[in-house]
């Protein structure tokens, strides 16, 4: 089972964080053990390991059958559920990285980097077309508002891209890239994420 995350894939976010918009999708690999399961906490690794971490949620596809350069007026078939999961980012060690032209990976794959919710919803329940609507909550405040419309690249096209060059297969989880309001994280926070107005992940950071 493959982690894939979508970077860069909300203008309002690459702005933000000062990043060029992307002519195609941008992506990078966590393994299977950047997973957080069940609404377990997350504990936040000592300051002189990773510094600063910030949240980023992202819906997230699970496919549901392998395939390889799929077509991406095909790309529907090879998914069939949605969750919601939020990108763990070591921000400063991530700058660092960027600024050596450096890969991110221990910025963005290290342990319980990917909570991701308990429930996936069959996409049957959302009008794909029209929008999906989601958001996280910071100790009951929303911290970050996203829709799909204002994605760069939809999901069919994520799937038809990434595929060109790995290989899907059953089980394998999309993180399809955050909206803006990323931010950083401090010991008792509880974060909340929401696809529409269902509560689908909690984590409390210890």
């Amino acid at each position: 089972m493959k982690i894939i995350c979508i970077g860069r894939n909300y203008i309002d976010h690459a702005k933000e964080l000062n990043n060029n918009i992307p002519d195609e999708p941008v992506f990078f690999l966590k393994p299977d053990t950047a997973l957080l399961r069940n609404n377990a906490p997350f504990f936040i690794p000592p300051d002189d390991f990773l510094g600063e971490i910030h949240y980023e949620v992202e819906l997230v596809l699970r496919i549901s059958k392998a395939g390889k350069s799929i077509a991406e007026k095909f790309a529907y078939r090879y998914y069939n559920e949605i969750g919601i999961g939020i990108d763990f980012t070591a921000r400063q060690l991530q700058q660092k990285l960027k600024q050596s032209g450096l890969p991110w990976e221990k910025a963005k794959a290290f342990d319980y980097s990917a909570p991701i919710s308990m429930q996936f919803l069959p996409k049957e329940q959302f009008d794909i077309n029209n929008g999906i609507n989601f958001s996280l909550h910071k100790n009951g405040n929303v911290v970050q508002q996203g829709n799909t419309k204002d994605m760069i690249f939809s999901f069919d096209s994520i799937i038809a891209y990434v595929s060109k060059y790995i290989t899907l297969r059953t089980g394998d989880l999309i993180y399809t890239g955050t909206p803006s309001g990323v931010g950083p994280i401090v010991k008792g926070d509880l974060l909340e994420a929401y696809i529409e107005d269902r509560l689908m992940l909690n984590v409390q950071v210890k």
